[in-house]
């Protein structure tokens, strides 16, 4: 999963606002008690972060389809 199809998914599943606020502020265990901001400047990479997040918030599986979801046509 690519840096940018990350962002997508976040806007997608969680809003631009909301998604930006979970980003910042959300504390996640599985990634080392970081935010997904943090993670993703370390380096971890961001389908991980994105499952954690997703975890964390309660996205069913079945809406974890923003991994590797490509962009759309213009």
């Amino acid at each position: 999963m690519k840096l940018s199809e990350f962002q997508r998914a976040v806007s997608d599943e969680f809003g631009a606002g909301y998604g930006q606020a979970l980003m910042t502020d959300l504390v996640l265990a599985d990634l080392g008690n970081r935010t997904p901001k943090e993670a993703i400047a370390v380096g971890l990479p961001p389908r991980d972060v994105w499952i954690a997040l997703c975890k964390e918030t309660g996205v069913p599986p079945s809406q974890w389809y923003g991994a590797g979801k490509p962009a759309p046509k213009r």
